[in-house]
């Protein structure tokens, strides 16, 4: 299979290309562990300045709850005492999957910044391949060049409408947390998923979303994150932080 490529200089920038790219050039496929049929191809896309603005896309199907409480499920694993609790199991969560790596890794770029080793690795053989819903997220790699911290991020799957944009959010947010831990800025953010993908169900929004990407501004279709939006985000916190306390009452978790 042919790997699409885009990039650009801001996150939504490189993801609406990539949502363009799926929309115009995506096979439609089965996919019968869904019981439903896919617009798919594999892709990469490149963001030259993880953090530079404007930050967010309009062309998601959430808002700031939703990015907020997602940041910290990735940086802080506010649910992963879910893992292993009640009758509707967690297999896994990603933070959970990572978060004893996440030092070695600080530690290995701090001996040596141009390691060529600070990988986190998620998937997790054992569990995944008897799981209905293996981790999407195979591998983060993290590269110190030209005074940047840099970031790869490797998919099997990505849901292109309904997950991409909060996923790549999430993970430049722990692209934050690990440069500010190594005293060192923000540089580009690949993202790379074998299947991207839209199910059917998400055909016509994959198309406005692309209609709207060919005519519009860019100004148009995203917001900056510093300002407004951030402090909408930030004031999230206390109603997570609430249901994440109703969650471990139901689940007798301390």
């Amino acid at each position: 299979m042919k790997m699409f490529y885009e990039e650009g200089k801001t996150l939504p920038e490189a993801y609406h290309r990539a949502l363009l790219t799926l929309e115009k050039e995506g096979r439609v496929y089965p996919c019968p562990d869904y019981n439903t049929t896919m617009k798919e191809l594999p892709m990469t896309f490149y963001v030259e300045n993880a953090v530079a603005e404007p930050f967010i896309s309009k062309l998601f199907p959430g808002g700031h709850h939703e990015l907020q409480q997602y940041t910290m499920e990735i940086c802080d694993g506010i649910l992963d005492f879910m893992v292993g609790a009640g009758e509707n199991v967690w297999e896994y969560t990603y933070h959970q999957r990572f978060a004893h790596q996440l030092p070695w890794v600080i530690d290995e770029l701090k001996r040596n910044p141009f390691s060529r080793r600070a990988i986190m690795n998620i998937r997790d053989f054992d569990v995944d391949s008897a799981n209905d819903h293996p981790a999407c997220l195979q591998s983060i790699h993290f590269a110190i060049r030209e005074g940047l911290l840099n970031m790869t991020v490797m998919m099997r799957s990505n849901d292109a409408v309904q997950a991409t944009f909060m996923n790549a959010v999430g993970f430049i947010a722990l692209q934050r947390k690990a440069a500010e831990a190594l005293d060192t800025p923000v540089g580009s953010y690949t993202h790379i998923a074998y299947s991207f993908h839209a199910y059917e169900n998400c055909f016509e929004r994959l198309k406005q979303y692309a209609a709207f990407i060919e005519a519009k501004d860019i100004a148009e279709l995203t917001y900056d994150y510093g300002g407004f939006y951030k402090q909408m985000m930030e004031e999230e916190i206390p109603s997570i932080m609430a249901m994440v306390r109703d969650q471990k009452d139901k689940y007798g978790v301390e």
